[in-house]
């Protein structure tokens, strides 16, 4: 077994980061980037959130590679040839790429997360686990562009975006990412989970489940930014709201004040009026048809894609 190696293209810097959530706080209408839900105790909740029966992307995902899974690596193997570069973008513990070992007998796994501490632990278990795969973690906030470091990638390549995080780039901002992945496939390809549109009622119960995960997911994001700016949020003013915005095709998370408060943290104040709201995040919600124009303006000539039965969710292969 040869050791993981890693590389920090990102590092975080907390003074960074909360410039950029105290820039987001004091807009006109207030909103803050995603990435801030996910700390420590933010991707364990959100791992909770994928075992709940609202919550359909992560099984259905998962039932579309155990059903399907022989023709989707078929279709990447054709653009990549035999044992290519995995790329995995917003890697985490590596689960659902290793489902992808078995088939694609990758020479090289590449696990690319904001914090490549992060990494560590996933990637000297799967280096045990599958020891005839070279591991490499990269440190990178791909959101700000995908440029991996030189020589990570040597041929044709598989980049891999799971789990519908495609959703959570406008469309302007999906298109350029996909670019961004198709150059770093070096002439391979990209398979992306795609959750596609449905009606309104599923979707927000996905996102608003009845036990209240996803709403104690959402209001963590105040417990981070209390640590990052030293604000002073009581997460008892404010609620969880996920919306469908039918126009823009995408469900909407926010914390909406529950009475009118000033929020304070060093130098800075804003006042929230009852019943304002901070936009936490988008998830955007595609047809195959919207998804595969997209993926042609992102500069691929050749895509095809797999649903489950029910037509609820979609993995395209792209090359």
């Amino acid at each position: 077994m040869t050791a993981p190696r890693f590389i920090s293209v990102t590092r975080p810097d907390d003074a960074a980061l909360a410039a950029e959530a105290a820039a987001g706080l004091l807009q006109p209408a207030a909103a803050v980037s995603p990435k801030f839900l996910y700390d420590a105790l933010g991707s364990r909740l959100f791992d909770a959130i994928t075992e709940l029966d609202e919550y359909y992307p992560t099984r259905t995902e998962a039932g579309i590679f155990a059903t399907q899974g022989a023709g989707i690596a078929d279709a990447v193997l054709a653009a990549t040839g035999p044992a290519p570069v995995l790329v995995d973008l917003g890697a985490g513990d590596g689960a659902k790429a290793a489902r992808l070992f078995p088939r694609l007998a990758p020479r090289r796994y590449v696990a690319v997360d904001i914090s490549v501490d992060y990494l560590h632990g996933t990637l000297h278990r799967l280096a045990r686990e599958h020891p005839g795969i070279e591991m490499l973690g990269v440190g990178l906030d791909f959101a700000a562009g995908l440029r991996l470091p030189e020589g990570v990638v040597d041929g044709p390549a598989l980049v891999f975006y799971p789990g519908s995080s495609i959703g959570n780039f406008a469309p302007e901002a999906a298109r350029a990412l996909l670019a961004d992945m198709r150059q770093a496939s070096r002439g391979g390809a990209v398979l992306v989970g795609v959750d596609l549109v449905k009606p309104a009622s599923r979707l927000e119960a996905a996102y608003d489940d009845a036990l209240g995960v996803t709403a104690a997911f959402n209001l963590n994001i105040l417990r981070r930014l209390n640590t990052l700016l030293g604000a002073d949020f009581q997460p008892r003013q404010w609620r969880h709201v996920a919306l469908f915005n039918a126009a823009a095709s995408r469900i909407e998370m926010h914390l909406e004040a529950r009475e009118a408060l000033v929020l304070r943290w060093p130098g800075h104040a804003r006042a929230f009026a009852a019943g304002e709201r901070i936009h936490t995040e988008n998830s955007c919600k595609w047809t195959l048809a919207s998804f595969d124009t997209l993926l042609a303006e992102a500069g691929f000539a050749q895509r095809r894609a797999w649903t489950d039965a029910a037509g609820d969710f979609a993995l395209f292969v792209a090359r």
